[in-house]
């Protein structure tokens, strides 16, 4: 894919984001369950060990669901898979997995073991073809990037986007280790992807504690690559202590997604926290970026941070299995004008944790 220079309409509408007007809503919308599934535990699909199900999407052209295994090559090629479930008034259906498809190199080979670490998915609204991220390494004298990848969905290599230089990996900057690109989404009808990392850069400060929080950075970029903003989003406090040995616990941005698929502005994050002899807490915001700073490859400094509100924590809503969940899409409305959420679990091939699909509805 070719590389070009931004429009002036592209440079308005995302670096003109910040120029915005504050958003004026304040009640939170209700927020229902709907249900859930939970998948066997490593399950055999064609071949390869279902888990790891750290990407969702939704593709209302055929009702089915794209998911993406961030297994690093090791059980089987890194890899998508589709399903089909109903989400519907009723509930969760059961899932039934239609496909699965190697992602490939770009000279069409396989990823060898440990080469890659996908995290998120997303269907590009414009051709069908998959935009994912991977979080790279920083592991000892490796220092591997973290990237964007475009894909047919047969997992031939397209394309990849330019990542910002403040998130290459770096000895004393860039992303920390499993803590890069871990969220992705298209906004503005498929005009602009933006990327969020899971924890602060190292240049960014500490990751956040019970006592504080952290920031991490939203990115906006053109769909063919060009960056245009970059925004200052900031991560709650880790919700408990550890035990029996406290400081075993953390918070980070595991997704995010267009509130609304022609706003460039407003975004749905997902904060995935799991502290250790506690559990989890999954959390999803409602952020804008309408009056942030644009920090886009430059330090934090006193820049303003992308607003937020809470939109609701998975505990209050009557789930009784709340996992590692990592990832978000839009589902189709309900009859009763709702619109569906649905997410996703990884279960890092654990015995000890579950795939799950939990439906919300959300008014």
């Amino acid at each position: 894919m070719a590389v070009r220079r931004p429009t002036g309409f592209l440079l308005a509408l995302a670096v003109g984001v910040g120029l915005a007007a504050a958003p004026t809503a304040h009640a939170e919308p209700g927020v229902r369950l709907l249900g859930q599934q939970i998948l066997p535990h490593a399950m055999d699909f064609d071949g390869t060990t279902v888990g790891g199900l750290s990407g969702i999407d939704y593709l209302p052209g055929t009702g089915e669901y794209v998911l993406i295994s961030d297994d690093r090559s090791e059980r089987a090629p890194a890899r998508t898979y589709t399903a089909r479930f109903a989400v519907d008034a009723n509930g969760v259906g059961p899932v039934t997995l239609t496909g699965t498809h190697p992602l490939r190199t770009h000279d069409g080979g396989l990823f060898p073991p440990k080469s890659v670490d996908p995290e998120e998915i997303r269907v590009d609204p414009w051709t069908g073809d998959y935009f994912w991220t991977q979080e790279g390494e920083r592991a000892g004298d490796v220092l591997a990037d973290p990237s964007v990848r475009v894909a047919r969905p047969d997992g031939t290599f397209v394309a990849e986007l330019p990542i910002p230089d403040d998130q290459r990996m770096r000895p004393d900057s860039g992303p920390r280790r499993n803590a890069a690109l871990e969220a992705a989404t298209f906004a503005a009808g498929g005009v602009l992807f933006v990327t969020a990392v899971e924890g602060p850069l190292l240049q960014d400060g500490p990751e956040a504690t019970v006592n504080s929080g952290a920031i991490s950075r939203i990115t906006v970029q053109a769909r063919f690559g060009p960056l245009l903003a970059q925004y200052a989003y900031p991560m709650e406090p880790v919700f408990a202590e550890s035990r029996p040995e406290p400081g075993r616990g953390g918070n980070g941005v595991a997704s995010i997604l267009a509130a609304d698929p022609l706003d460039p502005a407003k975004f749905l994050v997902l904060e995935r926290a799991f502290v250790e002899g506690v559990g989890n807490k999954i959390r999803v915001y409602e952020a804008d970026t309408a009056g942030a700073t644009n920090v886009l490859d430059a330090p934090l400094g006193a820049a303003r941070p992308v607003a937020k509100r809470l939109l609701v924590d998975l505990a209050e809503v009557g789930l009784t299995d709340i996992d590692n969940v990592e990832s978000m899409t839009w589902g189709p409305r309900l009859p009763s004008g709702e619109r569906t959420l649905v997410l996703v679990s990884d279960d890092n091939f654990a015995a000890g944790q579950i795939t799950e699909i939990v439906a919300l509805a959300v008014r």
